[in-house]
């Protein structure tokens, strides 16, 4: 995010006097440039200037020597009597005795001195102290105790830093010299405006924000040489562009010869840099890391001596590498744009850069270098983008490029660096200029006047919206309500008529939008379906599950761990173009399948006793789907275009999935714990037919994975569709998932649960007032017989007199038989009108043991 250094902006908009920092943070997000953080003062307290006037070296017991030094820190601070010291030789305007152990520094010299009550960056507070024998009463400072840079093995030396000695005075503040007062406001712009990117572009919107006066100091003035014959020869060889895009379509370079290598940035430069987030390197980086931040245009500077002509900006060939600037190497991609000089008359052989990102270290400028060769280039924003993503290389450089730099700035920019390194560093600029310029003029846009007030509800007039576009450097043509619009080249964002409605608002005011609360319109409530939802959920969170919430995705390891078939219709997937995880770049096609991950991470995080659900959307695509049409953007897409969206778009219906684990009911002071088994997985699934109102039988499925062949229920409805399973799961899925043993889970399709279940309102049972009688039944019958099917055949043998019934017992053993089970029922009988009697009675107990002898073949046992 950009940081923004108050005094800097002021070079390019007017700032008032008084101007805070709360302020301009406030001014900068009624346009829409958002405060990230005020930065605060890195120093409080007296930070001076100070002049050794004595300095005495003192050996120590342990080998190091100290200097006692005098310091002059002003008439403000000094002090007449130090102790320890004759006040005969205290100079007659007062000094301070100060400690310090470098040896960087002598008599006479200007340096940075932190006095009692001074806290330093990082909170070290400065005080007087005894040590080696003297009383310190401050504190020499070196850079990095300053927290300007990282240098921590001598004294900062004022003018070996750049300051002249004209400019200093003992007892000046330091802190306003060095900016170390400085509150700095660092800001957050969006991605579509990277002209923000500059002290130009924030000066500019602090001007829309509030009506200073602009100098727009990145436009071309005329006084930029042209191209010249004799300039540094740069050609263009894009051979494989991106989406038809050319990587580069500007490439300007200046020359300057004879710098002093050994110039230092100066100390105001530095300032501005360290303050915007930026590390002072050399003067010829630090001029190219300047022009960039106030202008926005990257630039780089090479070793002339080391880059051959032509320069060939070309896409990477295969095998090549390049060690970076960052000192890593890095293996290049065909993709890669890249920056490459032609040694021994080998046109491009070598490889300078990644265009746009980073350069190289073969021709990076060291302290030997004179002559410098300025680079400042246009590059497609995709091409930069799709590179520092690939090496993970988000420079200050690609940050801007990627999100459009101006195409005019850089013929502009690269003179502002060549006046700087004349000026600063002794050069000369040389005639010798090159241009290869193939930029395009920004496309114009009709634009009705009339969209912003229709769009955003406020009444704009026609001179509020011309005026609004003009003020953000557009060129407006045309007197009716369309007119033509030309963007400024510095946006490359306003693309089509809604980009200048966003404009239009934003300048004018979002808080001139008013506020206004839709009616609710009345008679529309929730559907059937989203009402079965919910009460599904509330009765299985009634029943004690909890419901999660997973990702919808899924790989081939996912349905390999289930056990399915290499035919299951579960394993026909939707791949997903740009899937956010390689092992799993498909669409779920089964709830249970990522449900049961988000089971496996509970238990291996110490639950053990784990039950869980999950409302979710599945996908089920047709082998023979048609592909999804492309269709237009800033139009309504046709009927037709619609139908075939629709056509393209694969099922996805709803499932509600659960899976139970380690206790069904805890161990406590009332005995054991009750496992969880099949029976929970199955009453789960059961609950929620009950709550969608539909009607389901259950069978045994033996072939269902991921389920165990004995212990798995088909749900099924009264015309043989299944919804679901439920069950146990199979011992070996339970294993290579780290499951506790017996885990059971359910399955249904809520989507055909909702579709089949009955309509209409719920009648209310009338409750009978007469009492109820008690029969109990024990069926013997093939181990094979389901349950629900012997249940069957008691309530259609009961008749109308039945209330309830309920299975409360299973034995097999020898006494019923080999390959026989016993099955025990309670039936509650009552009647609405009457007590019944024995013969009621007995009449039912008759019909339940016709029918369950003639259905299931049972038997009562005796």
């Amino acid at each position: 995010m950009p940081r923004i250094v108050a005094d800097w902006l002021a070079d390019h908009v007017e700032l008032p006097a008084d101007l805070t920092t709360e302020q301009l943070a406030a001014d900068l997000v009624r346009v829409g440039l958002e405060e990230e953080e005020i930065h605060a003062a890195a120093v409080t307290g007296p930070l001076v200037v100070g002049r050794v006037l004595a300095m005495t070296p003192e050996p120590q017991k342990n080998g190091k020597t100290i200097n006692w030094c005098l310091v002059d820190v002003g008439p403000e601070h000094n002090a007449t009597q130090i102790k320890g010291v004759d006040d005969a030789d205290v100079p007659p305007g007062g000094a301070r005795g100060v400690v310090c152990g470098a040896h960087n520094f002598g008599v006479g010299d200007l340096v940075v001195v932190s006095l009692p009550g001074t806290v330093l960056p990082g909170g070290f507070a400065i005080a007087a102290r005894k040590t080696y024998g003297h009383t310190s009463d401050g504190m020499i400072c070196s850079v990095r105790e300053l927290g300007i840079g990282d240098d921590h093995d001598g004294i900062l030396v004022l003018t070996r830093a750049g300051f002249a000695e004209a400019d200093l005075t003992p007892g000046q503040s330091a802190t306003e010299l060095l900016g170390l007062g400085d509150e700095v406001l660092e800001i957050n712009v969006t991605p579509d405006r990277g002209y923000a990117f500059s002290y130009r572009g924030v000066a500019r919107e602090y001007a829309h924000s509030t009506g200073a006066a602009f100098t727009d100091k990145g436009l071309p003035t005329g006084a930029e040489p042209t191209a010249t014959p004799d300039g540094f020869v740069v050609e263009v060889d894009d051979a494989a562009p991106i989406d038809g895009r050319v990587g580069c379509d500007r490439f300007v370079t200046r020359v300057v010869r004879g710098i002093d290598p050994s110039a230092p940035t100066p100390a105001w430069m530095k300032r501005r840099l360290e303050g915007s987030g930026m590390r002072s390197i050399s003067l010829a980086v630090d001029v190219t890391n300047y022009v960039m931040l106030d202008l926005g245009q990257p630039l780089h500077a090479y070793d002339l001596a080391a880059v051959a002509a032509p320069v060939v900006v070309r896409r990477a060939a295969p095998g090549e590498r390049l060690t970076t600037l960052d000192d890593v190497d890095r293996a290049l991609d065909a993709q890669d744009l890249l920056i490459t000089d032609s040694p021994d008359g080998a046109r491009g052989s070598r490889v300078l850069g990644l265009a746009g990102v980073m350069g190289g270290e073969s021709s990076e400028v060291s302290a030997s270098t004179t002559d410098v060769l300025v680079e400042a280039a246009h590059f497609d924003p995709v091409s930069v983008a799709r590179t520092a993503r690939r090496h993970k290389l988000p420079s200050e450089a690609a940050k801007r490029f990627e999100r459009g730099v101006d195409p005019r700035l850089p013929a502009v920019a690269a003179q502002r660096v060549v006046e700087l390194l004349v000026e600063l560093a002794g050069g000369t600029a040389d005639p010798a200029v090159s241009d290869l310029d193939t930029t395009t003029a920004p496309t114009p846009i009709a634009f009705d006047v009339t969209l912003p007030s229709r769009t955003a509800g406020v009444p704009y007039t026609r001179e509020q919206v011309v005026g609004t576009l003009a003020e953000i450097g557009c060129t407006v043509t045309g007197a009716g309500e369309v007119v033509e619009v030309t963007p400024p080249s510095w946006r490359p964002d306003l693309v089509e008529p809604a980009t200048l409605v966003e404009e239009v608002v934003r300048i004018v005011g979002y808080d001139q939008i008013p506020s206004v609360l839709p009616a609710a319109p009345g008679g529309r409530g929730l559907t059937p379906e989203q009402r079965t939802r919910r009460s599904v959920a509330r009765a299985l969170a009634d029943a004690g599950l909890v419901e999660v919430l997973s990702y919808p995705f899924m790989g081939p390891a996912d349905l390999d761990v289930l056990g399915l078939p290499a035919d299951d219709p579960r394993r026909t997937a939707l791949r997903l173009a740009n899937p956010i995880a390689d092992d799993r770049p498909s669409m779920r096609t089964s709830v249970l399948v990522t449900l049961l991950e988000t089971a496996r991470r509970n238990v291996a995080r110490g639950l053990d006793d784990v039950a869980v659900f999950e409302l979710g959307l599945v996908t089920h695509p047709a082998p023979d789907a048609p592909a999804a049409p492309q269709l237009p953007v800033g139009v309504r897409p046709s009927e037709a275009d619609l139908a075939a969206l629709d056509a393209a778009v694969p099922p996805q219906p709803r499932q509600v999935a659960g899976v139970l684990s380690g206790n069904r009911v805890p161990a406590g002071w009332w005995g054991a714990g009750r496992p969880t088994d099949w029976t929970d997985a199955l009453s789960a699934a059961r609950t929620v037919a009950e709550v969608a109102r539909t009607e389901v039988v259950v069978a045994n499925d033996p072939t269902r994975m991921p389920w165990h062949p004995g212990r798995c229920a088909r749900l099924e409805l009264t015309d043989g569709r299944v919804v679901g399973h439920a069950g146990e799961l199979h011992p070996k899925v339970v294993e290579a998932l780290g499951l506790p043993a017996r885990t059971a889970a359910f399955e249904l399709d809520l989507s055909l649960l909702v579709e089949a279940a009955d309509g209409e309102p719920v009648a209310a049972r009338p409750v009978s007032a007469f009492p109820a009688a008690k029969e109990d039944f024990a069926f013997v019958v093939d181990a094979g017989v389901p349950a629900a099917e012997v249940e069957a055949a008691v309530v259609a043998g009961a008749g109308e007199l039945l209330e309830d019934v309920r299975l409360f017992d299973v034995f097999t053993g020898p006494q019923v038989g080999e390959g026989k089970k016993s099955l025990a029922y309670s039936l509650r009988l009552r009647a609405a009108d009457r007590t019944l009697s024995a013969d009621d009675v007995r009449a039912v107990r008759d019909g339940v043991v016709k029918s369950a002898a003639e259905q299931v073949g049972a038997v009562l046992r005796g």
